[in-house]
Parts: structure tokens; C-alpha cells; sequence
């Protein structure tokens, strides 16, 4: 499933198997929410762009069109007709992001769907299903994600729910996976772990989450308001303690720099909105940094986006154009940026993925972690 092919420091280049494929590590997953990036770019898309995961929502695909309907349709691989790997979140984080609309109890959560107010009860075993409905080669396991700041009493608690809830997801998860009818038979498990900023309890859950068998384990709970200095010190903390056999996937995170800075720290799995979602914002990036294409000075610039980069964006049109198109509020211009920020992300695992491959991550992360963080 999982094989650490070489190592640089803390870095790692790995290989990680699936049912729908092979994924080459340290990578960043490809957010779909719904079954599709926003943005108007399709599971065709990501295909040329470099993706090697696709990442969907539990929460949300349960919502509309229905656990159900994908299943009935085949699977979220058919639904939206990508043959790569699949992961799929377990819906924790959108439910508890909720906060005035939803009931934290042991069996679970009951909330009122942020559509149309109807009730939902979701706890372990309902995620499980769920995410076995969908088929996809990853389920994350239920868990609590607390806010930041938490008091150490309640992140505490939570913790120890999360861990009573991966227990009950594993169990479910096993029994679904023998079932005739599973959707796919061979999905994986990724067990989180949670603790908020304090590093004692952020060590004590992953240890004792590590006891439970799962083909991966996650960090969860970061990225969600806390300074990044306490984000890399919490990363710090637990990786000792994660399993060096299984893959690493730090959630929700994040900026050029984070992901330099998180394989540096022996992450091989990365998720975030921000690329698409900043290119729905005009914000574009480069290997000089962030570019704002609204900006002025770009109205006559005839250059692509980014000279060094060989995305299909950059290959045919310039910068005065995706300015124009935003400045006419033209669809397009949101399908276009998308295309380009999550084509840089992938060609930036690749790079980073070349650089340890041939021993020269340190360097690597010198030139451009800095760099990469900062707008031109």
C-alpha cells in the first residue's frame, strides 16, 4: 500500500497504492467538494493539469445529489467519470463548523443541513456508509474537529470521542468492506489525529490512535486560525509518532510555503481549497510569487501568467487577457485561473518530488519557501 522509497532528513519520497492507481508522494489532492473543482473544470481537466487524487465531501455529496444516487450510479469514480484515486473527508469538519446548528452527543452529531434546515444525524458508522457509497479508495474517519482556541479541558474530551469514534469507525468500515455489494471492497481507512495547539494531548491521541490499524493516518484540526508558527511546532510534535510505514496527510493546508514546509516535516499528503478558490479571487501564482491579475499594470502585458509555466492557461493566452476576463466578470476567467493555480500546485509537488528523488530538497526548499510566499 504504502513503501518510503527514500528519505532526506525528515522528507519523504514515497509510493502509495490504491485501487485506482498508484500515487506518487509528497502529493496534493485536487479538492472537488461536490464531485467537481470549482471553477468549471472537470475530472477531464485535472487529467492534464497534473492531478493525481481527487478529493470529494461526505458531508456535502449526502446532502445532494445523496449517498444514494452516486451509488446507485456506480460510484463516485463513474458519477463523475474519474478512473484516478479518490479520497474522501468524513464530513466531520463541515458538521462542526456548524456550531449553532448541530448537537454534539457520544452516538454522534445531529445538525440541520445548511441547504434547507431539514435534520441529519451523523456519527461514525453513518460516515462510514456513506463514504463506502461513494467508493471511494480513501474514507477518513469521523472525528471532532474543535476550534482554535480551545480550553485543554474540552479539546481533551474531544479527543478522547475522536478516539471511541475511530474505533467504531474501523469496526463498521471492516464489516462493509465484506459485504457483496460494496461499492469498492478494497477502501482504505486514514484514522486523525486532534488536540487543537497542546502538544501533550496532540501526542497522547496520536499514539493511541496508531494502536488502531488503519492503512493512514492524518492531522487534523490545524490551519483553522492558529498562527503557522504553531501549526509547524504541532506538525513537529507529532510526526515522531505517526506510523513510518503508513502515509502522513496533513488536512487543509495550505499555502506554496506550507507544503514545502510540511514535506520538510515528513508530510506526504496535502488538501486545500485555497489555490482554486484564490483564482476565483484573481490571485495567481507564480515561481516569483503571487500575482493579483486585476491589477492595472496588466492590462497591456502580453506575457502568460508565468513564463516558466507550461499549463495550458500559459500556453495560449496572456496576462492582459485574464485580465479582461475578470474585469468583464466572464466565466471564463474563473475556469481559466483555476486551471493555472491548481497546475502550479501539482508541478510544485512534482518538483518537489524531482528534488528528492536526486538529493536536493534542502536546496530546494531554501530557493522557494520563502519565495513562493510572498506576491510580486
Amino acid at each position: 500500500m504504502f513503501e518510503v522509497i527514500k528519505t532526506e532528513d525528515r522528507a519523504r519520497r514515497g509510493r502509495f497504492t490504491c485501487a485506482h492507481g498508484v500515487v506518487q508522494t509528497p502529493v496534493f489532492m485536487n479538492v472537488g467538494t461536490q464531485g467537481a473543482i470549482k471553477g468549471a473544470v472537470s475530472a477531464h481537466d485535472l487529467k492534464e493539469i497534473g492531478c493525481q487524487v481527487e478529493l470529494s465531501n461526505t458531508y456535502h455529496l449526502h446532502l445532494r445529489p445523496g449517498d444514494g444516487v452516486v451509488r446507485a450510479m456506480g460510484g463516485l469514480h463513474k458519477f463523475m467519470d474519474w478512473d484516478g484515486p479518490i479520497l474522501t473527508d468524513s464530513g466531520g469538519f463541515q458538521v462542526f463548523s456548524l456550531a449553532g446548528l448541530r448537537k454534539i452527543k457520544e452516538e454522534g452529531v445531529t445538525f440541520a443541513s445548511h441547504i434547507d434546515g431539514r435534520r441529519i444525524f451523523m456519527g461514525p458508522e453513518e460516515s462510514m456508509r456513506i463514504q463506502s457509497n461513494l467508493g471511494s479508495d480513501v474514507a477518513m474517519a469521523f472525528d471532532e474537529c474543535v476550534e482554535n482556541p480551545a480550553t485543554y479541558e474540552y479539546a481533551k474530551s474531544s479527543c478522547e470521542r475522536t478516539l471511541r469514534w475511530l474505533e467504531r469507525c474501523k469496526a463498521e468500515h471492516d464489516r462493509l468492506n465484506t459485504l457483496p455489494e460494496t461499492v469498492n471492497p478494497q477502501q482504505m481507512l486514514f484514522g486523525i489525529n486532534q488536540g487543537a495547539t497542546f502538544p501533550d494531548l496532540r501526542i497522547w491521541h496520536m499514539k493511541e490512535t496508531a494502536k488502531i490499524d488503519c492503512e493512514g493516518y492524518a492531522i487534523g484540526g490545524l490551519a483553522v486560525g492558529e498562527p503557522t508558527q504553531v501549526m509547524y511546532d504541532i506538525i513537529d510534535a507529532v510526526e515522531p509518532y505517526m506510523p513510518a510505514d503508513k502515509p502522513r496527510y496533513l488536512m487543509g493546508v495550505g499555502t506554496p510555503s506550507n507544503l514545502i514546509e510540511g514535506v520538510a516535516r515528513g508530510i506526504d499528503f496535502f488538501d486545500c481549497v485555497m489555490p482554486a478558490r484564490n483564482a476565483r479571487h484573481a490571485k495567481l501564482y507564480t515561481w516569483e510569487g503571487a500575482i493579483n491579475i486585476k491589477n492595472e499594470k496588466y492590462k497591456m502585458d502580453e506575457r502568460p501568467i508565468d513564463p516558466q509555466c507550461a499549463c495550458p492557461v500559459c500556453r495560449s493566452f496572456s496576462r492582459a487577457y485574464l485580465r479582461h476576463l475578470f474585469a468583464a466578470e466572464e466565466m471564463l476567467a474563473m475556469r481559466l485561473a483555476v486551471l493555472h493555480n491548481l497546475y502550479f500546485y501539482n508541478s510544485l509537488m512534482a518538483r518537489i518530488r524531482q528534488a528528492l528523488d536526486e538529493g536536493g530538497f534542502g536546496a530546494f526548499r531554501a530557493e522557494f519557501s520563502e519565495k513562493l510566499g510572498r506576491r510580486t
